[in-house]
């Protein structure tokens, strides 16, 4: 049982924990109270909020839309000023531009564009929007005028700063690639480049907005023009500059080219052309009987550069006039041929001028046009060289044809950049230098052909011959005409295949066309045989026609040894050297058979035996006086007609007499030997005229006019 002091005590604890949470309870209770005001008291805080906030917004609301509407009526206010200030913009148009459109686009073109581009956006405007307002037919109007401005403009840059290319400038182009040690390439600059930025831009601004394609017209017409002149400024030119100094390149680029003297120069028509006066001074003043022996002799060992010199001179002298065409010839056909380089370059030069201006799909039209006269005023001037070769072809004038050579083999060698230069043009256009190029092959095959008839067919006639038995000239016209074929051997051999028609022609290669070629100087040869041969016979003295054979027969081999020729018909006919040989031994064989009715007369044929000591029969006296007066006689007499004969070649000539002296001194000696110690006369001195040495002497004066 517990004890009641332990009751009590634990009564009160649990009664002060009773109390304790009794107090407790009794916080929490009032805190709730408080809690509760508090909440009533916010609540009715924010529902008094939330109806101020709904009246604020019930008028901020209607005051805000109001506000925007003012906004937005401002900004319309704003667009219809703006608009009504850009439309009232293109009623002014015409007039805010009337000063700039009146002056021009000279100098200020730039300017000038921004005008024509407001007055066309006022164009379009009205068409848009007022089509029938007297405005729009004044802004066109205005248009309008800026066009043709601008095409009046276009028209003056190109007219005022289109110049010919100076000659020595378009010498220096077209010599770049050959001459200069260092390649450089020449530029050639036909406007200034603020000038062509102008004209690129009025171009471009034409094709866009101008709608026409006059100004392209305008620019062919001009360049054109140009192109012609810088052309004909080059052949006037040459005309100066070949009558003075001779100097055709500038200075600047003279001092680049190469220092080569060994360098073999090339092939001029000058050096064709002194062929030619040699050919013509035998056609047109032939060996006359009289002057005719002396103009071919006084040539040792046949030098044909002193021969050239020889008769050239001889020509100067009695043609200076001609002469002087001939230079003016020269200076024509090397004009030509620069010429035609000239247009090359020109053209190349031209047509990249041309892409920065002219729209691409009008570029080769344009360019066709462009270079049409200057084009057909070359095909114009190749066509009277090929009628003034045929003209002299009909006279019999083979001469001519060598003007030809170097103005065909240029053409083929240039066409290739021709052709390249013209692609894109019109077929005619394309095909008026291949026309030239045919034209001359035809012309020159035909001079050829006839030249070798004519070798052929040439008349036997006396007063034509040398009287002398020398070299004839119709010799040396054939020669001097097949030398200068040397010099153009593709070329000739290219127009002989040109009048091939057999399958092999239509592909000929250049072995095809030498071996032609080779062909046509063995038949010119052959033909020069045929006609030697016949002529020989005019003589009436067999051995003045041999020494007239072989000084002919030797002067064609030694012409063909000292040249390419021999090589060249080597190719057709490897014995040509032989036979020509043979020939020359054969008339030399021919000659020494007109000495045996002298020696015959050293024989002792038909004559008796005699024995030494015993007295000789008036008989057997007489026909050891008739040997001696036949021999003196016969020396004499054919030194004396044989002394004015003719054998140019020295080397030949001394082999002749040393043969003849030889055999004619060796019979001689033994005739006196023979009849040395037998006394046949009583005036030995009558008889025995000449000693050994006497004969050699007399021998070795044939051929000799001077001796």
């Amino acid at each position: 049982m517990i004890p009641t002091e332990d009751a009590s005590a634990r009564k009160r604890e649990i009664e002060e924990k009773l109390k304790q949470e009794q107090e407790t309870l009794a916080f929490i209770r009032e805190n709730l109270e408080k809690s509760d005001q508090l909440t009533k008291g916010m609540v009715s805080i924010l529902s008094s909020f939330e109806s101020r906030l709904m009246q604020l917004e019930n008028s901020i609301i209607p005051v805000h839309k109001q506000t925007e509407n003012l906004q937005r009526l401002q900004e319309n206010v704003d667009k219809t000023l703006s608009c009504m200030d850009h439309v009232i913009s293109y009623y002014h148009v015409a007039k805010d531009t009337d000063k700039i459109i009146r002056e021009g686009p000279t100098g200020r073109l730039d300017e000038y564009l921004a005008c024509i581009a407001k007055i066309q956006k006022a164009v379009e405007y009205f068409q848009d929007n007022n089509p029938d307002s007297p405005e729009l037919n004044l802004v066109k109007a205005r248009f309008e005028k800026g066009k043709e401005s601008l095409e009046a403009e276009f028209r003056g840059l190109l007219t005022r700063y289109s110049k010919p290319v100076p000659p020595i400038l378009i010498l220096d182009a077209i010599g770049v690639d050959e001459e200069l040690e260092v390649q450089e390439e020449v530029t050639l600059e036909h406007l200034p480049e603020a000038v062509l930025q102008d004209i690129i831009i009025i171009s471009g601004w034409l094709v866009e907005y101008g709608r026409n394609q006059d100004f392209m017209n305008v620019y062919f017409q001009i360049r054109s023009n140009q192109l012609d002149r810088s052309i004909k400024g080059l052949k006037e030119h040459f005309r100066k500059s070949s009558a003075s100094s001779g100097i055709l390149y500038s200075p600047a680029v003279q001092t680049k080219r190469k220092d080569t003297p060994t360098k073999k120069a090339p092939k001029r028509p000058g050096t064709i052309r002194k062929a030619q006066n040699l050919l013509k001074q035998y056609s047109q003043h032939g060996l006359d009987g009289k002057k005719g022996g002396a103009n071919l002799t006084p040539l040792e060992g046949h030098d044909y550069d002193l021969r050239v010199k020889h008769l050239n001179d001889a020509l100067s002298e009695k043609h200076g006039a001609s002469a002087g065409k001939d230079d003016v010839l020269d200076i024509e056909i090397d004009s030509y041929i620069h010429c035609i380089s000239a247009f090359v370059k020109l053209a190349q030069s031209e047509y990249a001028l041309l892409s920065e201006i002219i729209p691409e799909h009008h570029q080769k039209k344009t360019f066709d046009s462009l270079i049409q006269e200057a084009l057909d005023n070359l095909m114009l001037e190749g066509d009277n060289i090929v009628s003034a070769a045929r003209k002299a072809i009909l006279r019999h004038d083979y001469s001519a044809v060598l003007t030809i050579f170097p103005i065909l083999r240029h053409l083929k060698q240039t066409k290739p950049d021709f052709d390249t230069t013209l692609q894109g043009t019109a077929a005619s256009t394309k095909n008026k230098l291949p026309t030239l190029i045919t034209s001359m092959e035809t012309t020159g095959a035909k001079a050829l052909e006839e030249f070798a008839d004519s070798i052929k067919n040439d008349p036997d006639k006396e007063y034509n011959m040398p009287k002398d038995g020398t070299v004839h000239e119709l010799t040396s016209n054939a020669i001097l005409f097949l030398q200068q074929l040397l010099d153009f051997q593709e070329t000739a051999g290219a127009m002989l295949a040109s009048q091939e028609t057999s399958s092999s022609a239509s592909s000929y290669s250049s072995e095809f066309s030498r071996r032609l070629l080779s062909t046509y100087i063995c038949k010119v040869l052959g033909n020069l045989q045929l006609n030697l041969l016949s002529k020989s016979k005019v003589y009436e003295d067999q051995a003045l026609s041999a020494i007239f054979l072989h000084n002919n027969y030797n002067y064609i081999l030694k012409s063909l040894e000292k040249s390419e020729l021999i090589q060249l018909v080597a190719v057709t006919n490897k014995k040509v050297e032989s036979s020509y040989r043979e020939l020359i031994q054969q008339q030399i064989q021919v000659y020494q058979r007109s000495w045996y009715k002298v020696t015959e007369h050293l024989t002792d044929r038909n004559m008796p035996a005699f024995q030494p000591g015993t007295k000789l029969k008036d008989k057997e006296r007489q026909a050891i006086k008739d040997k001696f007066k036949g021999f003196n006689d016969g020396l004499e007499e054919l030194c004396k007609i044989q002394k004015g004969w003719a054998i140019p070649d020295k080397e030949q000539r001394d082999f002749i007499r040393q043969a003849q002296r030889k055999v004619v001194s060796e019979a001689y000696k033994a005739f006196l030997q023979r009849y040395a110690n037998i006394s046949f006369t009583k005036n030995p001195e009558k008889y025995h005229k000449y000693r050994p040495d006497d004969v050699e002497d007399m021998i070795e004066r044939l051929f000799d006019t001077s001796a």
